[in-house]
């Protein structure tokens, strides 16, 4: 069996291949944000370095890093967002679209990502 029959065989066999469950929250302004029901090992370390202001990217300021932070674990669990009823999808348009985001959608997004921890991952700080 050749190399490209076996990257054939594994492709199918993927078909079952197994997702983590999502949650979804509605902001005031009825904004959808669905978030993933797993986060790995390095996305917490990665977290709590940001959160802290240490790691890759160290900020200059506690507030910063805070912001950072938040950006990285929207970045990380964030699957989908739906905005004035514009679903967006792409991990680069989410994270583009959170960046240009006002402070209310903001606020509604940290509050998911609060509610979504708690629930989920009550050991990871959050935001």
């Amino acid at each position: 069996m050749g190399k490209r029959s076996r990257r054939r065989a594994g492709e199918s066999a993927g078909a079952g291949k197994l997702t983590a469950p999502s949650s979804d929250y509605t902001d005031a302004e009825g904004n959808v944000l669905t978030l993933r029901g797993s986060l790995t090992a390095t996305s917490r370390r990665e977290y709590a370095l940001a959160l802290a202001g240490t790691g890759a990217r160290t900020a200059s300021t506690r507030e910063d890093s805070w912001q950072r932070a938040v950006e990285l674990l929207f970045e990380r669990l964030a699957v989908r967002w739906t905005v004035a009823g514009a679903p967006i999808d792409g991990q680069h348009e989410l994270l583009a679209r959170f960046r240009v985001a006002s402070a209310a959608e903001r606020a509604g997004v940290r509050e998911a990502l609060r509610e979504h921890c708690a629930e989920h991952f009550p050991d990871v700080q959050a935001p």
